[in-house]
């Protein structure tokens, strides 16, 4: 006796067979529930391959973003739904929503967020980002000692060579804590070049605690360099600029009472 005939076999086996042979894993592996379902409420063939077929796209639209997540170097956990906006009532909410459409995206358009540390500028940002990879965006994340560091490691690489670059290639490159720390001229000049780069090809949103008056010292102190990246990132721009306390020092607070 074979094992298949100690196991034994059922009607669905087939039907299950064909769906895994189709690459359809997820209703294969839905597929006696959903007869169960059927048979229960005596839905009619049409109706019984909807919902089967809707368990597939649901999955793998899941299996699709979590995966996209993982690549993108977000950091887990920061999203709308659990930003404090009682706390930052200067923000307006209707905006970001606006903004979490990803509609800016779509267009290419830029999106600085400034304000001084502390204030959600991060959380903003990965929020964003979670809702553009949703959305079918592809997306990375770097803070800007990353990516300087990713530059540097990539700068004598043929431009043509480039385009496969992930902070080159992403509809969405989210660039976090510019201005902490000025740029050497080397770094400056790669910031441009990949600003560059995106300018009308991809969307960039960037943190930053410094306003647009002041980035000529972040990028090594070249005015000339700072005007022209300037053009290119506030052409098409959002600009949020965000006031009010630190998260940071409201924990701080709390934990001194």
């Amino acid at each position: 006796m074979t094992a298949t005939a100690k196991k034994g076999r059922v009607d669905l086996d087939q039907t299950r067979q064909a769906l895994l042979d189709l690459g359809l894993d997820f209703a294969a592996e839905g597929l006696p529930e959903l007869n169960e379902t059927a048979a229960k409420e005596n839905l009619p063939a049409h109706r019984f391959l909807d919902r089967l077929l809707e368990t597939e796209s649901s999955q793998r639209e899941e299996r699709r973003v979590k995966t996209c997540l993982k690549l993108s170097g977000l950091p887990t956990g920061q999203t709308l739904a659990n930003f404090d906006w009682g706390f930052q009532p200067g923000i307006k909410k209707s905006e970001i929503e606006t903004l979490a459409t990803c509609e800016w995206v779509r267009q290419h358009e830029t999106l600085i967020l400034a304000g001084p540390p502390g204030v959600g500028k991060t959380h903003l940002a990965v929020s964003l980002g979670v809702k553009a990879v949703a959305n079918g965006f592809g997306v990375a994340f770097f803070r800007l000692e990353d990516l300087l560091h990713a530059l540097k490691r990539d700068a004598d690489i043929p431009p043509r060579r480039l385009k496969s670059k992930k902070y080159l290639k992403v509809s969405l490159l989210i660039v976090d804590e510019v201005g902490f720390q000025p740029m050497t001229r080397q770094e400056a000049s790669l910031f441009f070049r990949m600003v560059s780069y995106r300018y009308e090809r991809g969307s960039t949103l960037i943190t930053t605690n410094k306003s647009v008056k002041d980035w000529p010292e972040i990028l090594a102190g070249d005015e000339v360099m700072a005007t022209a990246l300037l053009d290119r990132l506030l052409h098409h721009c959002h600009m949020v600029q965000i006031k009010g306390r630190s998260y940071r020092l409201r924990d701080l607070e709390r934990m001194l009472k």
